[in-house]
């Protein structure tokens, strides 16, 4: 598409088959007070059906000529490849990752804008809350969102973050070999290259609440796998883990929860089950009341199943790579 404008910021979106989650970011985007010619957007997407080419051809905001994308075999593509095509495609001088089941408050852009203007140069992280729109969501079983305040944090999110343009082509793209953590490694990289990494809580954006379903938990634990890889590639990293080996505190507190139970004496058989409360306590909150109370010990099994799920697959990659992370 052709070029109409030289924006100050590019918004660099990878996304993949969700095209309602990806219309309500554009429509935010579309509400932001800081004016059009400043800032555009850059879709990178793997999805399947032309339902996500029908939105962003038909969009206002590519009629605007704020918005360009590029469309990667159904699929086949995970996020760096698309992070990295998007910023091969960014016009400004600055890139704002975000991700396509985020929609942020009409002033984000604006506070980005400013942040840039306030530490050039540096890496910007910006904090996330809940979608105050699915807040309730937060009290299902299994929620699934993404939370934080202590802005700049070591894992860097991709979901709320601005790098310099030049800054970026200098370090290289996302890793394409790491499956998650790719945007940790980054910020690692922009830092070991001197760059300055600071948080600015005025850039607040918030991230979609999601169900997961029970089975998800367990099913996706695989996917961490490349936690291993990172810390073998970052062992800086290490400083970030809990007690410097457990990627989650919970996985410690199982642990510790299992191996008291295990070894609780025969006259302390009763006892052996406060062994677990820390873990347990340590887990999601759904609420005061029987139910919520209710909905909490049904969920605790889930839980054990995927923290443990989680521990072995990290325990089988720690062999691999050599690099100890539970």
């Amino acid at each position: 598409m052709p070029a109409v404008h030289r924006p100050e910021l590019s918004v660099v979106v990878a996304s993949h088959d969700r095209p309602l989650r990806l219309r309500w970011l554009l429509n935010a985007l579309a509400e932001q007070t800081l004016a059009a010619e400043r800032w555009e957007v850059v879709v990178c997407h793997d999805s399947r059906g032309a339902e996500t080419d029908a939105l962003l051809a038909g969009h206002p905001l590519a009629e605007a000529g704020v918005l360009r994308w590029r469309a990667f075999e159904p699929g086949r593509a995970a996020a760096s490849p698309k992070r990295n095509a998007g910023v091969a495609m960014a016009r400004a001088p600055t890139v704002v990752f975000t991700d396509d089941d985020c929609r942020p408050p009409t002033g984000w852009l604006s506070a980005v804008a400013d942040a840039v203007a306030a530490h050039p140069g540096a890496v910007i992280q910006g904090p996330m809350a809940p979608d105050p729109d699915e807040a309730t969501m937060l009290r299902a079983p299994f929620p699934r969102t993404v939370a934080f305040d202590d802005v700049p944090r070591v894992w860097a999110e991709s979901c709320n973050i601005a790098y310099p343009t030049e800054l970026l082509r200098e370090l290289g793209p996302f890793a394409e070999d790491l499956h998650v953590g790719e945007d940790t490694d980054l910020a690692l990289r922009a830092r070991q290259a001197g760059a300055p990494f600071v948080g600015d809580r005025r850039m607040l954006s918030y991230h979609a609440v999601e169900e997961g379903m029970p089975w998800d938990r367990v099913a996706q634990a695989r996917r961490w796998e490349d936690m291993a890889l990172l810390l073998a590639r970052q062992p800086s990293l290490r400083r970030a883990l809990y007690l410097r080996v457990f990627w989650k505190r919970e996985h410690a507190l199982l642990l510790a929860a299992v191996a008291g139970m295990a070894l609780g004496g025969r006259g302390r058989r009763s006892l052996a089950p406060l062994a677990a409360l820390p873990w347990a306590l340590a887990r999601p909150d759904h609420g005061g009341g029987v139910r919520g109370r209710a909905r909490q010990l049904a969920a605790l099994p889930v839980w054990a199943l995927s923290d443990l799920a989680e521990t072995a697959v990290l325990a089988r990659a720690s062999v691999r790579r050599r690099t100890l992370i539970l």
